[in-house]
């Protein structure tokens, strides 16, 4: 402080400082702010945000009254409510729109407080305006959304129902219908009365905690059926208060598909019963059971004898008919106790429990065999197939369902082995030759790798004149242990495991080879003749391999024979008909080996171009003592014959053999009494001699 300064400066600076503050205050202050005197009605003060409001500003609007403030019209309508404030000194609120020049009009809340003297009379007003417009849209947005909510509601085709403290306070017209009851009927009553009864905890405890969630629960409707519900659950404003909204979707349909799908999943779609992965769940409880009560159960793999000829002669159409009445026999025969599941293609797998003996299984099995072996008809034919059954025995020969069914089919092949429509208990010594076949495909697979193979050579010689008409390439397996092993210990095997295709083609490199040099040499100028296998003439590019084979050899198609089994002609007869055309079209000889055996179709036969059939071994072996022999023999020849064919006897090995094909019109054979399957260089030898 300035001592030169008078004490009146020092009040006066405090005082303006008070005014500075005051004005900070109120121009700060989210409303509107104005004081009028009550002598002249005039403003002695009015903050920044009420200044601007009327167009003026903090200094410009002191001094002039209320009507030239805010107009005579809206004076002359608040005057009423200022007379009050003034003449009963109490406050007073109401609300008017406030028009601005070019703008539309506002919404505000005025207040008006009485200012008073020491002696209790008003000699002013002060004016506090708070601007509605925001709140007022607020309230319409509020009132538009719950419009709309209620127009949602009505629309939706799910249920909806609104809840405050677990009480219904309203529900949509879908829901009604879910449940089977009227609005007045729902109205104020607790939500968990139309609730499961086991689901009720579950939602009493969504109700609690407050959560916005989705879930699946269930409602019970007004007759007590309970309908799978998915609830979804949100929190929002409703009629002005906070409420509990909740979607009700009926999923019937959705769980009818989910246990539809469940059921495809666990059962085979066409004959219904349990699929692998459902038996191995089940098996597993079963054996469960039984290890605790200390009793025995029964596993048997059953596999029908020669499907694929049903498949191949009648269609698949009957192929599934033939398996639904499968699976119906198998079940009428067993027990409900028992588990029956198809495993795929013609495999069925049984679990009987109970305890069973070895001579109870045997007579199921005896049962089941009679029941399947029973004749059906399909597709107009009377069909019969017998099955082979494998059986494996808890806890003798495994402690779990996959070693069951392991040594089960196992025992199957046995019994297909014996001739089929067998049964046969699993023995320790089957999965020691499972084992030996397994390393015996191993050892194969390297055998490939490094190309362990061999061929021999056969020739096929004229009947009439003694001529070489071809020659048949043989492979061999040169293995390091067993030395030479022949094609029937290994090539079932190769073809099971589909290494039969890189043998296959290493056959085909090699003959067309030796094919290729004879010819140029003046050796041997007829076809070399190789098998095939039923994968290699299936694969789509089959025809595109042997043109490339033959020119990657250097060899003109009338080189190559290829021999072919009838199965693989009745696989799939349009593509065999193109197929052998383009290879007739190259120039390829092509023969139906082992004939006889096989199922062709006469009908077929006829259509297709063919150059030879070769009479299979087993009607040669017993000629000509054998009658059966000599008539099927006798009409395969005439059967060649008929169709222009060249007929070769296969597995000639005497004389008198040899005469009577001769004496019955055979061009050709081939076997023993001619000549053994020769290594290369003997058979070259051999070539030469002659």
């Amino acid at each position: 402080m300035n001592p030169h300064e008078p004490a009146g400066q020092d009040v006066l600076r405090a005082l303006a400082e008070e005014l500075r503050q005051f004005r900070l205050l109120c121009n700060n202050v989210p409303a509107a702010l104005a004081y009028f005197e009550r002598e002249g009605n005039t403003c002695g003060y009015a903050n920044r945000a009420y200044a601007e409001m009327f167009g003026r500003t903090e200094d410009s609007i002191i001094g002039l009254t209320v009507a030239e403030v805010i107009g005579e019209e809206a004076a002359a309508v608040i005057q009423p409510q200022v007379d009050r404030v003034v003449e009963e000194c109490v406050a007073a609120r109401y609300e008017r729109h406030l028009r601005a020049p070019g703008a539309d009009a506002r919404p505000i809340e005025v207040h008006l407080l009485p200012h008073l003297d020491d002696a209790g009379k008003a000699v002013g007003a002060f004016v506090l305006i708070s601007d509605l417009t925001r709140h007022r849209r607020a309230d319409a947005a509020l009132r538009e959304s719950e419009e709309r909510l209620g127009k949602f509601m009505h629309a939706s085709a799910e249920g909806i129902v609104f809840h405050k403290g677990g009480f219904i306070t309203d529900a949509n017209p879908p829901l009604l219908e879910l449940l089977g009851y009227t609005l007045p009927e729902m109205m104020g009553r607790p939500t968990l009365d139309f609730v499961a009864p086991e689901h009720r905890e579950r939602v009493a405890a969504v109700i609690a905690a407050g959560d916005e969630i989705s879930y699946d629960s269930a409602v019970q409707h007004r007759d007590g059926t309970v309908i799978p519900v998915q609830f979804i659950v949100r929190t929002m404003l409703f009629q002005g208060e906070r409420q509990r909204m909740t979607i009700v979707r009926d999923i019937r349909d959705r769980v009818q598909a989910q246990a539809r799908i469940h059921h495809l999943a666990h059962h085979d779609a066409l004959t219904g019963l349990p699929n692998r992965l459902a038996f191995d769940a089940r098996a597993q409880e079963l054996l469960t059971h039984a290890a605790a009560c200390g009793e025995g159960v029964a596993l048997l793999f059953i596999d029908l004898d020669e499907f694929k000829r049903v498949n191949d002669s009648l269609g698949h159409q009957a192929g599934d008919v033939l398996l639904q009445t499968v699976a119906q026999r198998i079940t009428d025969t067993v027990r409900e106790a028992d588990l029956v599941a198809r495993f795929g293609g013609d495999e069925f797998v049984l679990l009987l429990a109970g305890d069973p003996s070895p001579q109870a299984v045997q007579a199921v099995a005896a049962k089941l065999q009679q029941a399947i072996g029973a004749p059906l008809q399909a597709q107009g034919a009377s069909i019969c197939v017998t099955p082979s059954i494998g059986v494996a025995l808890f806890p003798a020969h495994g402690h779990n369902p996959a070693a069951l069914i392991k040594h089960a089919d196992t025992a199957m092949y046995q019994a297909k082995a014996q001739g089929r429509a067998h049964v046969c208990f699993f023995e320790p010594a089957m999965a020691a030759a499972a084992m030996a076949e397994l390393a015996m495909e191993s050892r194969l697979a390297q055998a490939v790798r490094e190309r362990e193979f061999v061929l021999h050579f056969q020739p096929q010689m004229a009947l009439a004149d003694g001529a070489l008409l071809g020659v048949e390439a043989l492979i061999r397996w040169q293995h390091p242990q067993r030395g030479l092993v022949g094609p029937d210990d290994f090539m079932p095997l190769a073809e099971a495991r589909r290494l039969i295709l890189p043998i296959s083609q290493w056959v085909l490199h090699e003959a067309l080879q030796c094919a290729v040099r004879w010819h140029a040499t003046g050796l041997a100028r007829v076809p070399v003749a190789v098998n095939l296998s039923t994968l290699q003439f299936q694969d789509p590019s089959f025809v595109h391999t042997i043109e490339l084979a033959l020119a990657q050899a250097g060899a003109r198609g009338p080189m190559l024979e290829l021999e072919l089994t009838e199965r693989m002609l009745m696989d799939d007869v349009a593509a065999v008909q193109v197929a052998l055309r383009r290879l007739k079209a190259l120039g390829v000889v092509i023969a139906v080996d082992d004939f006889g055996t096989g199922y062709t179709s006469l009908g077929h036969l006829k259509h297709l171009p063919l150059d030879r059939l070769k009479i299979d071994r087993s009607f040669i072996t017993d000629l000509p003592g054998d009658s059966g022999s000599a008539a099927i023999a006798g009409a395969i020849l005439q059967l060649g014959r008929s169709l222009g064919l060249q007929v070769v006897a296969e597995g000639v090995e005497t004389a008198a053999q040899r005469d009577w094909v001769g004496a019955h019109g055979c061009d050709a054979q081939q076997g023993l009494f001619v000549c053994p399957p020769l290594p290369l260089v003997d058979f070259e030898h051999w070539l030469r001699a002659r």
